[in-house]
């Protein structure tokens, strides 16, 4: 037996097992291993901002990169796959739950590291809140993050989606990423070009970087910058508040404004954020477009191509913004947004959702891409 292997058996062998009568109203064996626990039969729709899911079969709270290797020793060793889950945002988990062991991840801290030729360097747990991060980073007059403000979700998730918003993307920030190697074990710190991120997209997306867990990230922000401003939603705000020059406060209070009007409050509807992704579409795609619908929204993008608004389409060409079907809908302020008002279930949001794209592509030509995922 190899050392990595008789060490894996070693820690495993150390699982005690106890029992617990009832852990959030269904039954669950607790293992016990170092300083962390792995429970059994957890409900996932209590860790969603959709609110919908089944239960996972193994469940654990991952705060350190020991905690980390404890898990995967465990799922390993049972043989059941895994899934890291952040803010619980961005995902829809299946109602039958999931059959392996879910990683929650709760690595914290946020640390300044040196400051350079006007750039400040920050280390950050995968497990901080992203939101609370944005307030962290305009507080301390850092710039970069402001338009990402109110964002759901965890630092660790915003490299894998390449988060953006209101025309700036989380990769003009980031300085690197640290992950672990769920095969191996190792860590490795990986450059922004390794990342190598695109519209919604990165490395950690791919078949070879799924073998990849985000512990910590780093931020390069500078102390001085320009503000982007150029979203009608942020010049018309600026505009009613009669501000000419907007500071970085500012600009996260516009944001926060915005957002807020646009978007429903979680805690009375069950929302993943965005549903899908706004098409990508060469010239002559748009040419042909913009001569059916002369108002379709749009924004340049890589290569010389277009990038088109998928809630523009939903609403205006396919009128969902404010469908209903039963326990679940679209925001009646926002087509990109789905909702569920209280008993909907993964099946009912997955079948809305294949009527919205059905929809979108019979006017247009155009398939719509899901941006949030099914688990």
């Amino acid at each position: 037996m190899s050392r990595r292997n008789s060490l894996r058996a070693s820690r495993l062998a150390r699982f005690v097992f106890l029992r617990k009568s009832r852990v959030r109203a269904l039954p669950a064996t607790i293992f016990c291993a170092f300083n962390m626990k792995i429970l059994e039969n957890i409900r996932l729709k209590d860790f969603t901002t959709f609110h919908i899911g089944g239960p996972a079969r193994f469940f654990a709270r991952v705060e350190s990169s020991e905690d980390l290797k404890t898990a995967l020793a465990f799922a390993h060793e049972r043989q059941v796959p895994f899934f890291i889950l952040g803010g619980g945002s961005n995902i829809l988990v299946s109602d039958e739950g999931f059959p392996g062991l879910v990683l929650k991840m709760e690595i914290s801290g946020v640390s300044i590291d040196r400051e350079h030729d006007g750039y400040v360097y920050l280390t950050v747990g995968a497990g901080v809140d992203w939101d609370g991060f944005v307030e962290y980073s305009v507080k301390h007059g850092l710039y970069g993050l402001e338009n990402l403000s109110l964002i759901p979700g965890s630092v660790g998730a915003a490299p894998v989606q390449n988060i953006g918003a209101y025309g700036v993307e989380v990769k003009e920030s980031i300085d690197w990423v640290e992950a672990s190697n769920s095969k191996t074990g190792d860590s490795k710190i990986f450059s922004r070009e390794e990342c190598t991120f695109g519209y919604r997209d990165s490395f950690f997306k791919t078949p070879e970087g799924g073998n990849y867990i985000i512990t910590r990230v780093g931020f390069k922000l500078p102390r001085h910058s320009s503000l982007t401003t150029s979203y009608e939603d942020v010049v018309q705000y600026f505009k009613t508040k009669n501000i000419i020059n907007p500071t970085l406060i500012d600009m996260r209070e516009a944001i926060i404004n915005i957002r807020i009007k646009k978007l429903p409050n979680v805690k009375q509807y069950g929302t993943a954020g965005s549903f899908f992704k706004n098409p990508i579409i060469t010239e002559e795609k748009y040419q042909q477009l913009q001569k059916l619908f002369p108002e379709l929204p749009n924004f340049p993008a890589e290569s010389g191509k277009r990038k088109i608004s998928a809630a523009w389409l939903l609403d205006r060409v396919c009128g969902f913004k404010g469908y209903r079907e039963g326990n679940v809908g679209v925001y009646q302020n926002q087509a990109l947004v789905l909702v569920n008002f209280g008993d909907g279930t993964a099946q009912d949001i997955k079948k809305l959702s294949e009527k919205m794209i059905a929809c979108v592509n019979e006017k247009t030509k155009i398939i719509l891409e899901r941006e949030v995922q099914f688990i």
